[in-house]
């Protein structure tokens, strides 16, 4: 690029002039052509960086692809199950869905960078409140998941794909690892099983011992059968088994027509079913004592039982726990339920996704049973085992289960939609389904919405080649939060042309969702978008600009515009259309006053006046085919970072020269500059010498071509953005890896989401639903119930836990229960003698509402409660005058009595309910209501189920 380099970069750390040419302008005459000569300017080779002094940035994966394809773990009484995340296991409630805590696993010793991904995870059979799990490290940990502790870690060496356990086999675990490679890094896809002891035999961790069980190919399943007694493995297109009993003998090997893809024991026979490529669950019947396990390695056929329903590869099979029926599903996004005794089958169809795995739950609480089906969007949807309807399903971080998943597979960078809604503080990230995008809170871990772009149909493929659906390329977000841009396009087929749309979405702020407000039909016509950006400063939802790139060569500028006829309605329409030169348009940014806007276009940046639509200046680099990135850096927008595949170059535009420019080894894959300050990142996709994929950021500030700081990720980047919400002056960066997982990253203090592990409580949870409220509905009372959290907890002995536990028909007569039921309720008043002397007067206060009965009683409304329905509140009327009466207490006879629930009053003035009345004598002629200044217990108002109306009504004696 330039004609001189120098590999002392402290010659080239002081700001560097160029000489300014004249240009030509023939041709020209609307652009002002200043193109300085940076010919002369040496360049900084990053040959010598030490890359081995990275420091590695705090990092944590909001969701992993890989956990759709890891069935989830349900604890002992099924109130909690178990996800696995990337590094993390998250422990869900069964009831809200929501995660109660996350166990995040310790780094590795070794440098394992991308291989601490957890596989498999199982409960320890000698005791149900230990997990144990196994990861691509090589570590098998043990866990008290009740108090969120790392009990122990075992380190096998080897990574860890499969994991299962039987309490017959007490402090042993089976494992299918992968066999040692002589290349660090490289994971082999074969196998081998091996019974590994949970305990150390050094201060290494190693385990101390190890029985190898036999070699398999890449295993799909890995299971001990219910009576302890064979150890099956299915891998390829064979099955393995082997005696537990004689696990030295190795595996016997039986054959399958097809390559299998899962795998599930009976819970009470000696049987086992699989799922193979071709759609077809097959029962396998070879487990008895004829079994060759004397020939090791021989290769058999049995028979079996084939059902044939689905049309595509099945993902999981799964038994009932009564061993009368059989769960599989697949690609289809129907779970299919066999009854094994007929064979007839039962569809739960249009699940939304296609499935998984599918689970198993029953509660040792109410005794029903639910399937737990993981789809491949990463939604978590319980089956009720007796309507086989969704009774509930709770979403994680969507992905679109068409992406190719495989760290190998080729890819386009920065074809990944995401951007930060800054009114909200939510990512816009890409769905399941390509056309759409979804809504998620980092602050509250939960997706909040689903928006859908592009309208298509969610169906399955009909042959192997699947249907080309619309897929959303790019999103950007204005920077006041009311104006959303999106780019959805849909590749030209037989006979069809390319669609492309532009669409502006209009921020809600009453119904906290997306509308659709314009749709621009092929903006630059059926060639490809290449960028968007909005304008900076708009701080209404009518000021902002949009500019737009494409592959016809054009620059386009859109603007919003008064409907006609309206007063406020806006409508989105262009505002110009520009050209330059022959080359094709890419990267965009805005100056942060919005005065110019920047555009690449191959070795030159055009920068243009958005308002008069004006070229002001072209800055070429000379020697570079194509400028990657274009970035204004600073609050004051005087400085423009140019960045081709290896160099970048900063421009001062006041000065109208080069500042400094630099030039790389290895490609830059994205560049984030800080939106308060004048530091920018670069990022560079490496490959270390274990083949190892990492990404490394060189944190630079505008003044300087030295490096500030440099940082590691072990992992490769689709797109990145800045993120943070605050005002500091570190980063805060979002981003989809090369795996697709979500990642928050960066070294801002607040840049991390703070998951800290918690007990948990197995105390209390939400009742369960009825079937009195399944046949009419909830009851109207229930929002006036307290929380499970609210009730305080009583003793075993009390009338109020034991009373309502049996049939109704069973129960007393509510006399007789009526004045204990109330003893366990309402607590006894405590004299306060400091009301007593407390004085006032009152006529100072405000009279509230008065009802003057005929017994001269009189009844103030209970403040802040709801209002009653017609007819409400005549059962509670009978009851209480009908048990007052027949225990012989009057209303009238409270006058007689010193005290009231332990409080004394004058002989003028009681209280009832907590509030006062006065009884019409003949020193009181007509009542004078006051309001009350004793309130009732707070614990009382906890503890009553129905609270009066606006109005009560007036009690007769």
């Amino acid at each position: 690029m330039a004609a001189s380099t120098s590999k002392h970069s402290n010659v080239a750390a002081e700001p560097l002039k160029t000489s300014r040419k004249s240009a030509s302008k023939k041709g020209k005459g609307k652009e002002n052509n200043t193109e300085p000569d940076v010919t002369s300017i040496p360049l900084t080779p990053l040959d010598d960086d030490p890359w081995e002094q990275a420091t590695p940035w705090n990092w944590t994966s909001l969701t992993d692809p890989s956990s759709s394809r890891i069935p989830p773990v349900f604890t002992k009484d099924g109130s909690y199950f178990f996800s696995l995340v990337g590094s993390s296991v998250k422990i869900h409630s069964t009831f809200t869905g929501l995660v109660v805590s996350t166990l995040t696993s310790p780094p590795s010793v070794e440098n394992t960078a991308g291989l601490d991904v957890i596989t498999s995870a199982v409960l320890n059979p000698q005791n149900p409140f230990q997990l144990i799990t196994g990861a691509l490290d090589g570590r098998i940990l043990i866990w008290d998941f009740v108090n969120a502790n790392l009990l122990q870690t075992i380190t096998l060496g080897q990574p860890i794909h499969l994991l299962c356990a039987h309490e017959n086999f007490k402090g042993y675990v089976f494992v299918a690892a992968s066999k040692a490679r002589k290349t660090a890094g490289t994971i082999d896809n074969n196998a081998v099983v091996l019974q590994v002891a949970l305990k150390q035999s050094d201060s290494s961790g190693k385990p101390a011992e190890i029985m190898p069980v036999g070699k398999t190919r890449s295993p799909s399943g890995l299971a001990v059968s219910s009576n302890g007694a064979w150890l099956v493995a299915t891998a390829g297109h064979k099955v393995y088994i082997a005696k537990t009993a004689l696990l030295s003998a190795g595996f016997t090997k039986y054959v399958s027509a097809e390559r299998l893809t899962c795998l599930g024991f009976h819970p009470l026979e000696e049987y086992f079913a699989t799922g193979d490529e071709k759609g077809i669950v097959r029962l396998w019947y070879c487990l008895n004592d004829e079994l060759a396990v004397n020939i090791k390695g021989v290769e058999k056929r049995t028979q079996t039982r084939a059902l044939h329903w689905h049309a595509h590869p099945v993902s999981s099979v799964s038994f009932t726990s009564n061993g009368a029926y059989l769960l599989s599903g697949g690609e289809e996004a129907v779970l299919v339920i066999w009854q094994l005794h007929t064979g007839r089958k039962e569809f739960i169809p249009r699940l939304g996704a296609p499935i998984g795995t599918v689970s198993v739950a029953k509660s040792l609480k109410t005794g029903e049973e639910e399937y737990l089906l993981g789809l491949m969007d990463a939604t978590y949807a319980f089956v009720s085992s007796t309507s086989l309807k969704i009774t509930r399903s709770y979403s994680r971080i969507k992905v679109d289960p068409s992406l190719p998943f495989d760290a190998g597979a080729t890819y386009k960078p920065f074809s990944v939609p995401i951007a930060v809604h800054p009114l909200t503080a939510t990512l816009v990230l890409p769905s399941s389904h390509p056309s759409s995008l979804q809504i998620y809170s980092p602050a509250s871990s939960t997706l909040l919405s689903e928006l859908e772009v592009s309208p298509s149909n969610r169906v399955s493929r009909r042959d192997d080649k699947p249907i080309t659906p619309s897929r959303v390329e790019k999103v950007v977000i204005s920077i006041s939060g009311a104006w959303m841009a999106t780019v959805d396009a849909r590749e030209g087929d037989v006979g069809f042309r390319r669609e492309v749309y532009i669409k502006f979405w209009s921020w809600d702020s009453k119904e906290n969702n997306w509308t659709l407000n314009s749709r621009i039909d092929r903006p630059h016509g059926t060639d490809k978008v290449t960028d968007i950006s909005f304008s900076p400063t708009s701080q209404s939802g009518t000021a902002a600009m949009l500019v737009s790139t494409g592959e016809d060569g054009k620059i386009k500028v859109w603007s919003p515009r008064l409907l006609p006829g309206t007063e406020s309605a806006v409508i989105w329409t262009s505002h110009a259309t520009l050209n330059f030169r022959q080359d094709i348009p890419g990267s965009v940014s805005w100056a942060p006053d919005s005065s110019l806007f920047a555009v690449a276009v191959g070795p030159h940046i055009a920068l243009y006046d958005p308002f008069t639509k004006m070229l002001r200046r072209t800055l070429t680099v000379p020697d570079c085919q194509k400028i990657q990135f274009v970035h204004f850096i600073g609050r004051q927008g005087r400085h423009l970072l140019a960045t081709s595949l290896k160099n970048f170059i900063m421009w001062d535009l006041i000065d109208g020269c080069v500042s400094w420019q630099r030039s790389q080894t290895s490609h830059v894959s994205a560049v984030v500059p800080h939106p308060r300050s004048s530091t920018f990142a670069v990022f560079h996709s490496v490959k270390i010498a274990q083949n190892e994929p990492q990404t490394k950021v060189l944190m630079f500030d505008a003044a300087s071509n030295l490096p500030t700081s440099l940082h590691s990720l072990p992992f490769h980047l689709r797109h990145v953005i800045y993120t943070s919400f605050e005002t500091s002056a570190g980063f805060s960066i979002v981003g989809i890896t090369h795996a697709w997982r979500v990642v928050i990253f960066g070294d801002s203090p607040r840049a991390m989401i703070n998951i800290s592990p918690k007990g948990l409580n197995f105390g209390r949870h939400p009742p369960n639903r009825t079937l009195f409220q399944d046949i009419f509905g909830a009851s109207a009372f229930l929002e006036q119930l307290p929380s499970a959290q609210e009730v305080p907890l009583r003793s075993k002995q009390d009338v109020s836990q034991t009373l309502f536990d049996g049939p109704v028909f069973l129960a007393p007569s509510l006399d007789t229960f009526f004045r204990p039921l109330l003893s366990t309720i309402l607590s006894v008043r405590v004299e306060d003698h400091a009301t007593q002397t407390t004085t006032s007067d009152p006529l100072d206060d405000d009279i509230v509402m008065v009802d003057e009965a005929d017994n001269g009683l009189v009844i103030l409304e209970a403040q802040g409660a709801r209002s009653s329905y017609p007819g409400e509140m005549e059962v509670l009327t009978k009851l209480f005058r009908s048990s007052c009466k027949a225990k012989g207490t009057s209303i009238a006879s409270i006058a007689n009595n010193p005290k009231v629930n332990g409080k004394a009053h004058s002989p003028t003035r009681e209280t009832l309910n907590g509030a006062h009345y006065i009884h019409s004598t003949a020193h009181h002629p007509s009542p004078k209501v006051l309001p009350s200044r004793n309130r009732i217990d707070d614990s009382q108002k906890a503890l009553s189920p129905i609270i009066g109306g606006k109005k009560r009504k007036q009690l007769s004696s």
